[in-house]
């Protein structure tokens, strides 16, 4: 297939880097509606950036309507080279601040969702200390699945990320961080609630929740011995789920904290139906020099250092 030769009038500028990344914007959010949350920008003035990008190319990059917004061929192709060029950009604009000895510039850093209420959550922590360091550092942060943090990780749009460990991904570092605990719950209207000991079989023939999302070997071996009889792509599907009281469901042991202590989650067989996940920050191997990143990455290895040592 042979490739497409996109030519630009005059010289590429601020301009033209604002509606790259507007166009990138509104096509990872699927169309205008969902970017102008994004972008903090109205749907006219998204429509109209879209409109000059498309004259300042001389290309239709998508089409909208009532149909919907779905990209041109022409459009996928100037999307994967806007990633790759503001990749660049920024892989400039780090590589110069790493010639200050002042702190400054960005971190874009992506984490899996439901990790915030983790006791001893190291991210937290260690953002907090490069925030002291550095007054002058802007931290953005993108909640997405593990496999969209790698692959934005190895594409440079993202400087780190905090993953669960699925399967080690070529070109990228791994820094470990913590396990986190999960275990099997039933919600306050389920019928094994006020059941004083209910036996692993009978547990197992009750209707269950089961991640669609990636797992381990190990953990889906202990999703097997469940009634598999609805999805979740996330742990907050999960918990909605699980509180209709129609299923039980597996959830880590601090964010069904909020339910279990106030009576309305319970834990069920405990020695039986429990497993651990192991997190990581993520980086791609080879990065250009960037003086905000590792400086972060040095605050989160010490505070990984202290919590084991306590």
């Amino acid at each position: 297939m042979s490739q497409r030769r996109i030519t630009l009038m005059g010289q590429l500028g601020d301009v033209d880097l604002r509606l790259l990344r507007i166009f990138r914007k509104v096509v990872e959010c699927g169309g205008f509606s969902s970017a102008e949350v994004e972008l903090n920008i109205s749907r006219a003035a998204i429509s109209m950036a879209m409109s000059d990008l498309e004259t300042r190319l001389s290309m239709r990059l998508c089409q909208r309507g009532r149909s919907g917004f779905r990209m041109t061929s022409e459009g996928r192709d100037v999307y994967e080279a806007t990633v790759q060029l503001l990749a660049a950009v920024e892989d400039f604009r780090t590589r110069v601040n790493g010639l200050h000895s002042r702190l400054t510039g960005e971190l874009n850093i992506g984490i899996t969702d439901n990790l915030v209420t983790l006791p001893n959550m190291q991210v937290t922590e260690a953002l907090r200390a490069l925030k002291t360091r550095g007054d002058n550092v802007h931290i953005n942060i993108r909640m997405a699945p593990p496999n969209d943090i790698e692959m934005a990780v190895l594409g440079g749009s993202l400087h780190a990320g905090v993953v669960p460990e699925l399967k080690r991904v070529p070109g990228l570092d791994y820094m470990a961080l913590y396990e986190e605990q999960s275990a099997l719950y039933c919600s306050d209207r389920h019928p094994l609630f006020a059941r004083e000991a209910p036996s692993v079989d009978e547990i197992a023939g009750y209707d269950a929740v089961v991640p669609s999302y990636a797992q381990t070997p190990e953990i889906k071996r202990v999703h097997e011995a469940l009634k598999p009889m609805a999805s979740a792509t996330d742990r907050e599907g999960v918990a909605f789920l699980v509180l209709t009281g129609s299923y039980i469901g597996f959830l880590p042991t601090h964010y069904a904290r909020r339910w279990s202590d106030h009576g309305r989650m319970r834990r069920l067989a405990p020695d039986t139906y429990e497993y651990a996940t192991r997190y990581y920050a993520i980086t791609r191997k080879g990065r250009p020099p960037n003086l905000v990143l590792e400086s972060f990455l040095e605050e989160l290895e010490q505070c990984v250092a202290q919590t084991r040592g306590q």
